[in-house]
């Protein structure tokens, strides 16, 4: 019998972050292992306890969050995930991630996995555009993320473009490749 799978989902401040609800729950469905961390402006978006209810585990969303044992909760989660996700992605957390800024638990548990990274931003499509993004996101290609999305169309804004998180169902299709590939 194989173990299962674990993920980690990055949930960030995005008003795409409500979408993590049904990728957490399509991923466990998918029989994955989910852990949720959650950064502090993802939290105004939509709450753990959604996420905890639908990943069936706590969801970290400090950096300091009690653990039982002697090993902090974000280097144990980075130590036993099989893939970092993080989406949606900000503009803020690509920022930090590109940068190597360790500010909360997610950008702790990226630096300390040596786990794939995929990313799917989600953001104003002039935040996508603006030099700076694109620069820490091709610092990020070069390290070996894996960036999915983002797509066009209509965003939370009002304005049309490129921006949109891409859908839960081709994250979690990617999710499965990458899983996949590392069993082989």
């Amino acid at each position: 019998m194989t173990a299962k799978k674990t993920i980690i989902l990055g949930v960030t401040g995005s008003i795409a972050a409500y979408k993590a609800a049904d990728l957490a729950s399509l991923l466990v469905k998918r029989d994955y292992d989910v852990f949720v961390v959650m950064t502090q402006s993802a939290q105004r978006f939509i709450t753990p306890l959604t996420l905890q209810t639908l990943s069936r585990h706590p969801v970290m969303t400090d950096v300091f969050d009690e653990q039982s044992g002697w090993c902090p909760g974000h280097i144990e989660l980075a130590d036993r995930t099989d893939l970092l996700l993080i989406a949606p992605a900000s503009a803020s957390t690509l920022a930090r991630l590109a940068h190597g800024l360790a500010e909360d638990a997610l950008t702790c548990i990226a630096l300390a996995t040596r786990a794939p990274l995929l990313i799917a931003p989600a953001m104003n499509g002039k935040m996508w555009a603006h030099p700076a993004t694109m620069h820490n996101a091709e610092i990020l290609r070069e390290r070996g993320a894996t960036f999915l999305g983002p797509d066009e169309g209509i965003l939370a804004c009002g304005y049309e473009g490129m921006g949109r998180l891409l859908s839960v169902e081709a994250i979690a299709a990617k999710a499965d490749e990458f899983l996949i590939r590392e069993r082989s």
